[in-house]
């Protein structure tokens, strides 16, 4: 009788612990979803600025364009080809500026990808986890009820005596 006692304690604790560590997985998982979703909006923002500032890049090479096609046609008029020689180095020193900006957008980026692809896997395990937890709560669930059953049974039958 203390052992079918016992064994219920142990039950119970195991089902009441298998319970809280349902409950921490669960916040677990919400907290990766909101990291997760925080990543998605970064990497929307920073694919947004990188649409930005490849269109500035582009606008900054046809006005390189330009100016280079303007220097060559007014090589007569020396103090305005010296004017556009230092707009147009001006000009090129912002673009590769742009196209610094670019590149460590790219690679914030990436690495944003790689953490965003990170977390989806933890998230994975973690569920896997809960499901695993679960499915061992429901054996512990059935294993009380044959037990209580058993007890039951025996109740009644030392009843009977």
């Amino acid at each position: 009788m203390d052992r079918i006692k016992e064994k219920m304690t142990q039950l119970r604790l195991e089902s009441e612990e298998a319970a809280v560590k349902v409950e921490e997985l669960q916040t677990k998982v919400k907290a990766l979803e909101q990291e997760n979703l925080q990543k998605e909006q970064e990497i929307i923002s920073l694919t947004h600025k990188n649409s930005v500032l490849e269109s500035e890049v582009e606008k900054y090479e046809t006005q390189v364009k330009d100016l280079k096609s303007a220097a060559s046609e007014g090589a007569q008029h020396g103090t305005q080809n010296e004017t556009l020689t230092r707009r147009l180095q001006l000009l090129e020193e912002e673009a590769e500026q742009a196209d610094k900006t670019l590149r460590e957008a790219n690679e914030k980026l990436r690495q944003t990808d790689v953490k965003a692809g990170h977390f989806e896997r933890k998230v994975q395990a973690l569920e896997q986890e809960r499901d695993q937890w679960e499915s061992k709560y429901e054996e512990m669930a059935k294993k009380f009820a044959t037990v209580q059953k058993e007890l039951e049974d025996f109740q009644n039958e030392i009843g009977n005596i």
